[in-house]
């Protein structure tokens, strides 16, 4: 039996037609290559967000059950649309729903988690030939209801139905060759990763690294899935994502910019507040709150009674893996910083990255300091 190979393509891969038609030269020529394809998919372009914007202009604080009803739809188009190219250019293709796939949540809406994956239609499909495209970001709860996984949910999608089918890897594929050692639009001298460790990816992207995402990478490392991160219109490059750890370092100057801080003279209080609102907590010092607003769908409703919104924060932060943050180290970044004329608002450090609070407009500056003090003179002595 030829081994199976689980293919993820973001919303930017399939914005239009175009895109959707090279994404499917790309999956026939590795079903040519001799596997079995199994492609999931993410909403085109910025489906999700205008659906998101529909409902918010018909209701200040929609339901979350009927939020993923609707938003769900925008991962149908795309797969059935999908599944028209394959089917065109000579392969027989057949696209399913999340549910359809066999993927089980629990019943937390808009951020569901998987509690089972069973694959059997996917599994009858291959053996019959076909191509199988998945609608990514949803599943179907215990009691039947539609959900959705929340944001980047798509990498959820195809980490779950890798290991469920026991997949020879996983492509994440985007619209960049790979994990770079920082974003290279906001810093220049990034260079690209061929090999990183599941550890140092799982730090960037709780960092805010956009490539892939954290609950993702968090399940591929806990159930052993290989990953490969690459370009979805093919060529050269990628980096591949192994579970074996490598040599300790600094991997990746990640900027964080999706967040907001709330002030309180009650810290408890306004936790607990937040957490009932669905918000997702970054972190906690006294307070202060910074939470995540990328998968905050009720945050437009929230007022809260125990503290006040002190509007966007931004973060700036050196991810890493098996490297002690010491006094040396901080000192070393907090001088980088210092020296370009970024001010540190706070600072914290754990065991796989260095979190730095700056002012917004400065983060680009503050991302390419740390980067050549961190990153580029230990990659030059490679």
């Amino acid at each position: 039996m030829n081994s199976i190979v689980v293919q993820k393509y973001g919303g930017s891969s399939v914005a239009n037609l175009d895109k959707i038609k090279a994404v499917a030269a790309r999956i026939v020529a590795t079903q040519e290559a001799g596997h079995q394809v199994v492609a999931v998919v993410s909403a085109m372009g910025n489906t999700t967000n205008e659906l998101l914007g529909l409902a918010r202009q018909l209701s200040p604080a929609p339901g979350r059950r009927e939020l993923d009803m609707l938003i769900s739809v925008g991962e149908r188009i795309s797969m059935a649309l999908l599944s028209m190219a394959v089917n065109d250019l000579g392969s027989p293709a057949v696209s399913f729903t999340g549910s359809q796939s066999g993927i089980i949540t629990d019943e937390s809406h808009s951020a569901a988690q998987i509690v089972a994956v069973r694959p059997q239609r996917i599994r009858a499909a291959l053996d019959a030939g076909n191509v199988v495209i998945v609608a990514g970001f949803q599943g179907v709860s215990r009691d039947k209801e539609v959900t959705t996984l929340g944001r980047g949910g798509t990498d959820l999608s195809a980490v779950a139905l890798a290991a469920a089918l026991h997949a020879e890897w996983c492509e994440i594929c985007s619209d960049v060759d790979g994990i770079y050692t920082a974003d290279p639009r906001q810093v220049p001298a990034a260079q690209r990763m061929d090999t990183l460790s599941v550890d140092e990816v799982l730090a960037m992207a709780r960092q805010g690294a956009k490539v892939l995402q954290a609950d993702a990478v968090a399940l591929a490392k806990r159930l052993g899935i290989e990953l490969l991160a690459t370009q979805s219109s093919g060529g050269s490059g990628g980096t591949r994502i192994q579970v074996p750890p490598l040599p300790p370092r600094v991997s990746g100057i990640t900027i964080d910019d999706q967040l907001e801080l709330f002030a309180t003279q009650d810290t408890t209080a306004l936790f607990e507040e937040l957490v009932q609102a669905g918000a997702p907590i970054r972190s906690v010092s006294p307070n202060q709150i910074i939470v995540d607003l990328r998968n905050w769908h009720d945050r437009a409703a929230f007022v809260p009674t125990h503290g006040h919104s002190q509007g966007p924060a931004c973060q700036v932060s050196a991810a890493m893996c098996h490297v002690q943050v010491d006094g040396d180290l901080t000192l070393t970044a907090l001088q980088a910083l210092q020296a370009v004329g970024v001010p540190v608002i706070s600072w914290q450090g754990s065991g796989e990255s260095i979190v730095f609070r700056v002012p917004a407009h400065q983060a680009q500056q503050a991302a390419e300091a740390l980067h050549a003090a961190l990153i580029e003179d230990s990659l030059q002595n490679e």
